[in-house]
């Protein structure tokens, strides 16, 4: 079976977590694919050639989980050749056998525009800032900031901009428990399913 689930927003609002739960529920792949652009962040150089060098151990790192991975990965993210560079390896993993969830900024819109289920997971700069601070620690204002000017970069990108996909179900996890959102969003992939059986 085929079958894409294409996860969009920005940091820190829940993709990554609902991508998880949604790939052990179903039995299907997972790929954070912001841990690309943070793992040829990572790798320092040049950014084109490390992108186009990646390999799966790559995503091993454990640094990609930083702050100074996620700011490097949102400024090579900017780079039309280093996006084009992963285009391939991300359509090739979502139309596998078997089923796979990717996360990221623009599955729905670029990546995968014939996935079966786009979500645009999102929530306020605060919210997500404050998620981030307890997860990275640090000075909170600076935080939030750092959401704020990545947002910005995200979005206002001219190469694939964060946005949702004009039929993406949007998820606003700002007053949701993990718990809420994950059941939110295996409904919706449940009545995906059950429309092509």
């Amino acid at each position: 079976m085929i079958f894409t689930v294409a996860i969009d927003g920005p940091a820190a609002a829940g993709k990554g977590t609902i991508g998880r739960a949604l790939a052990a529920r179903f039995g299907f792949a997972h790929l954070d694919t912001g841990l690309l652009y943070r793992a040829v962040g990572a790798k320092g150089g040049d950014p084109v050639a490390a992108a186009v060098g990646l390999v799966p151990g790559d995503l091993e790192r454990g640094d990609l989980r930083s702050l100074e991975a996620g700011q490097a990965a949102s400024r090579v993210a900017v780079i039309p050749e280093v996006r084009a560079a992963l285009v391939e390896f991300q359509r090739r993993f979502a139309r596998a056998e078997g089923g796979a969830v990717l996360d990221g900024r623009d599955i729905g819109t670029v990546i995968c525009p014939e996935a079966e289920v786009k979500l645009y997971v999102t929530a306020s700069p605060e919210v997500r800032a404050h998620r981030r601070w307890l997860e990275v620690g640090g000075d909170q204002a600076l935080v939030l900031a750092e959401v704020r000017e990545r947002d910005a970069r995200d979005m206002g990108r001219a190469d694939a901009p964060l946005r949702a996909a004009a039929d993406a179900v949007v998820l606003d996890t700002s007053e949701m428990t993990v718990e809420a959102a994950v059941a939110r969003a295996i409904a919706v992939v449940e009545r995906a399913l059950e429309g092509r059986g």
